[in-house]
C-alpha cells in the first residue's frame, strides 16, 4: 500500500483506563488518537503510519496494551486494527472533538464549528494527521500552568520554547496569553505542519512563532540567546534525557513546564531536575498525571 494508508488501532476497554491507554499508544509512537465512550465502554482508536509499522509490530503491540491493562487491574477486552487512508482519518476523528474550555481564560476550539461569543481567548485548531487536539489531560494540565505562569502583564513579553510542539497549541497559547516570541520544534514533520498551520489560523505572524523539525537543541539554536521559559508535554524518559540541555537553553532565572508524566513517574523526573540545578516549585494532577513547574536554583 502507499504511504498515504495508516492503521487504525483500535481498543476496547473501560472508560477508567483511557489516560493511561491514551499513554501507551503515544509511547508506542502513535500519531494520533480519538476516544469515545460506547455504551459503558471505551473506545480509543491510535494512528500509525504503514510505512513505519508492520502488521507483526501491531500484534506485539495489541499485547504490550494488554499488558498494560493488567498491570493496572484494569479491563481491556478487545484490541483490532484496520487500515485507513490518511484522508480518512483526518476527517474522521473530528466527530468526537468538541470545544473545550481550560483554566480561567482559555477556549480550545475547533476550526470547523462556528467560534461562540465568549470572553475566553480562543485557540483554533486544526490538527489534521498530526497529534493534539488540546483534549488530552497532560496538554489541559500545561495549558493551566502557563495561564498562570502568564496571568501578570510584563514590561518585557517573555520568550518561550515548546518543546515537543505536537499542533503548537502551547506556543500559540503562550502567546495569546502575553508571551512575546516562541519557538516551537517537534521530531515529526507532521507536528510541524500542523503547527504552522494552527499558527496562521490563529493570525499569528512567522517571526512571532518560528515552528520547525527538530529538539531541544534547535530550540536553542533558534533562539540564539536563551528564553524566558519552556514548555515540554512528552514522555517522562524523554524529558528526563532532556534535562542537562535546559539549562543552556534558558536564562539563569528561567522556569519550566513539564507534563506528560505519570504520577508515579514524577519521583525520578525530580530526582534527574534536581541533579542538575533545577527545583519543583509547583505541582499540578489530573487523573493519573502530573505536571510541573521548575526553576532554576543557582
Amino acid at each position: 500500500m502507499t504511504e498515504n494508508y495508516w492503521w487504525a488501532l483500535q481498543i476496547l476497554s473501560e472508560p477508567a483506563s483511557d489516560e493511561l491507554l491514551s499513554w501507551a499508544l503515544q509511547a508506542q509512537g502513535c500519531q494520533g488518537t480519538a476516544s469515545q465512550i460506547e455504551g459503558g465502554q471505551l473506545k480509543i482508536c491510535g494512528y500509525f503510519a504503514q510505512s513505519q509499522v508492520s502488521e507483526a509490530r501491531l500484534a506485539e503491540m495489541a499485547q504490550y496494551f494488554k499488558q498494560v491493562a493488567a498491570d493496572a487491574n484494569l479491563s481491556l477486552s478487545e484490541v483490532s486494527w484496520s487500515a485507513i487512508r490518511e484522508e480518512d482519518w483526518a476527517s474522521s476523528w473530528k466527530d468526537y472533538w468538541h470545544p473545550t474550555e481550560v483554566g480561567d481564560r482559555l477556549l480550545i476550539h475547533p476550526d470547523w464549528l462556528p467560534v461562540p461569543a465568549t470572553d475566553r481567548i480562543v485557540l483554533r485548531l486544526n490538527p489534521g494527521v498530526a497529534f493534539g487536539t488540546g483534549a488530552h489531560a497532560t496538554t489541559q494540565l500545561c495549558l493551566v500552568a502557563l495561564e498562570q505562569q502568564l496571568a501578570q502583564p510584563s514590561a518585557h513579553p517573555p520568550t518561550v520554547a515548546d518543546i515537543g510542539c505536537g499542533t503548537g497549541i502551547l506556543a500559540i497559547a503562550a502567546l495569546q496569553l502575553g508571551a512575546g516570541r516562541a519557538f516551537a520544534v517537534d521530531t515529526d514533520p507532521l507536528a510541524v505542519q500542523a503547527a504552522r498551520e494552527c499558527r496562521d489560523l490563529n493570525a499569528i505572524a512567522p517571526d512571532r512563532m518560528v515552528a520547525t523539525e527538530g529538539s531541544i537543541e534547535t530550540a536553542i539554536a533558534l533562539a540564539q540567546e536563551p528564553v524566558d521559559g519552556f514548555c515540554c508535554n512528552i514522555l517522562a524518559h524523554v524529558i528526563i534525557e532532556l534535562v542537562p540541555q535546559m539549562k543552556t537553553l534558558t536564562k539563569p532565572q528561567g522556569w519550566g513546564i513539564l507534563s506528560g508524566i505519570l504520577q508515579r513517574q514524577v519521583p525520578d523526573v525530580v530526582e534527574a531536575l534536581t541533579a542538575r540545578g533545577w527545583q519543583v516549585v509547583q505541582r499540578w494532577q489530573q487523573e493519573d498525571w502530573a505536571c510541573l513547574k521548575i526553576v532554576r536554583s543557582d
